[in-house]
């Protein structure tokens, strides 16, 4: 964990290289065009992954970064797929947290096709709360971290259906989020791949992605949009906020 960490509006949690991409990178890109700030925190290198390299994931991971402009982008270095939910990992993410102070957090699914999404959301969720906690003692760069809990903490929909709290409009901002995916290139659809195939890689579930954000945008009378859960309610401090 050797990145450079500074203060952001957003951290973006996603256990494997590119589900920040494919869920919530609209909205990411939004912000920072309203001129917000925010980090990106991948909990593994995706090395069980069909296709690729868990170096090439890493690569890909940091072309993505730039897309989004992004200040950062850390790797915890979890193992894919076997990775725990247990003081040792809770630990990793509250050092992130507590490095970069972000306001708000998003993270992986409640519930998904995918064993790890909801597995690594539960975890993504305890430490968000356990950081606010100050006797629990952290370090980050051998220095003592203060503790630091963010103000809300919002889940991102993946592969399986679920009800929107709230939709994001990412009309304006979907070519450069197809960017941000397809700087993945080892892992989605390419004609010309040697590869084996996976699920992700087929031309069907570059389609389906992009019926599942219209159906978002279509919710709120937009074109697309992404949609997050939030477990606890939204304030909002006029109906204007809402319109």
């Amino acid at each position: 964990m050797n990145a450079m960490l500074e203060k952001v509006d957003v951290l973006a949690i996603g256990v494997h290289p590119d589900d920040v991409e494919l869920s919530c990178s609209g909205t990411l890109i939004k912000y920072i065009a309203e001129g917000k700030k925010v980090g990106l925190c991948d909990l593994t290198q995706g090395e069980l992954g069909t296709r690729g390299s868990a170096e090439l994931r890493l690569q890909e991971a940091e072309a993505s970064r730039k897309i989004i402009g992004a200040s950062f982008r850390v790797n915890l270095g979890m193992a894919d797929g076997f990775f725990q939910n247990d003081e040792a990992n809770q630990r990793k993410i509250i050092e992130v947290i507590r490095a970069c102070k972000p306001e708000i957090v998003l993270c992986n699914a409640i519930d998904d096709r995918h064993p790890d999404h909801p597995r690594s959301a539960q975890m993504e969720k305890v430490a968000c709360f356990l950081s606010g906690l100050r006797r629990i003692e952290t370090t980050w760069k051998g220095e003592p971290q203060e503790a630091w809990r963010p103000k809300k903490v919002f889940h991102y929909i993946q592969d399986y259906w679920m009800e929107p709290s709230f939709i994001v409009d990412i009309t304006e901002q979907w070519e450069q989020k197809m960017e941000t995916i397809m700087a993945f290139s080892s892992q989605f659809y390419d004609p010309n791949s040697k590869e084996p195939m996976s699920p992700i890689a087929s031309k069907e579930f570059m389609e389906g992605l992009k019926g599942r954000h219209l159906q978002m945008g279509r919710l709120i009378n937009g074109v697309y949009g992404e949609g997050f859960v939030s477990e606890k309610a939204v304030k909002i401090n006029s109906l204007s906020d809402v319109l």
